[in-house]
């Protein structure tokens, strides 16, 4: 069997998926022990041991996480669970479980499982988005996740906001360090601080989503801005990659107006007199990660390493 890991701020999700179907066995989900690199390893180690003594069989485990491996040092960056930041994590994982892992960004493994058998199997080119917490992506082409020479594939997140306004200037600070990247737009809490900035009004992006389908106007004037740059950021990734499918993953995945608004808003920026592109939700929902993080380790046939 194939074991999956989703390493999140907050949660850490384990599954088992069947080496023939790819059919989920079993999942669970525990805390995750925020700010402590020890207590994640042994976190990690102990779902391992219990989902195999569960099911009475060994597997190979894939783990996705909020991060990448850098090539340069063999540590993880780019990680907002800070704690992981400059630690060898995957080797470290490796010596905890004595056998070899592999390791990929969460959103690439939310990415591959939508293209093995989610809503862009069969496409050449897929681009999976993540809007939740932060803003982030992955890309598969052909079956295969794009990693990149510094292994920062698909993070879109971090690029400005493509055309922006001259209220869009210089944009909210972002934690790395920047001004108006995409990620402070598009995030959960990004949508959260637009509204609080156009109304004066504090109020979660699940409050804010839930007032515009009642019929308050500012939430709605909200929602809109939110589709408008979503179409922006997209279109200025569809010039670029030209997928066939991008997908939508993360808590604000859920919202229909999505897929109705954006496509029809996006075709004025892209480069085109015609957009194939298709804008799907995702198949596999909250589990595509941890699914994808299983299929770091596919068959030889399709091995995407």
């Amino acid at each position: 069997m194939r074991i999956g890991i989703d390493l999140g701020g907050t949660k850490i999700e384990i599954a088992a998926l069947d080496e023939a179907d790819g059919a989920v066995l079993a999942r669970e989900r525990i805390a995750t022990p925020r700010g402590d690199y020890d207590a994640t390893i042994a976190a990690i180690r102990d779902l391992v041991a219990g989902m195999e003594a569960r099911l009475g069989r060994g597997g190979t485990v894939g783990i996705g996480v909020p991060g990448a491996i850098s090539p340069a040092s063999g540590l993880v960056k780019n990680a907002n669970s800070t704690w992981l930041i400059g630690r060898p994590f995957d080797r470290d994982l490796e010596v905890a479980l004595g056998r070899p892992v592999r390791l990929a960004n969460d959103a690439n493994c939310f990415a591959l499982s939508e293209a093995v058998d989610g809503s862009a199997a069969g496409a050449a080119i897929m681009f999976g988005v993540i809007l939740g917490t932060g803003v982030g992506g992955g890309i598969v082409v052909n079956g295969r996740v794009l990693t990149g020479a510094n292994a920062i594939s698909g993070e879109w997140g971090h690029n400005p906001l493509p055309w922006p306004e001259d209220t869009e200037r210089p944009g909210p600070a972002c934690y790395c360090g920047r001004h108006g990247c995409i990620e402070t737009f598009l995030s959960g809490p990004g949508l959260a601080a637009d509204h609080q900035r156009a109304t004066g009004t504090a109020m979660s992006a699940e409050d804010v989503v839930a007032a515009a389908a009642g019929g308050d106007a500012a939430a709605e004037a909200t929602m809109r801005r939110y589709e408008d740059r979503l179409a922006r950021a997209l279109a200025h990734l569809v010039n670029i990659l030209d997928p066939e499918v991008i997908v939508l993953g993360g808590g604000l995945s859920g919202l229909p107006r999505l897929y109705e608004a954006v496509p029809r808003l996006w075709g004025r920026y892209i480069f085109s007199d015609h957009v194939a592109t298709r804008l799907l939700s995702p198949v596999h929902g909250d589990a595509g990660g941890v699914r994808g993080a299983a299929w770091l380790w596919p068959p030889e046939r399709n091995d995407r390493r």
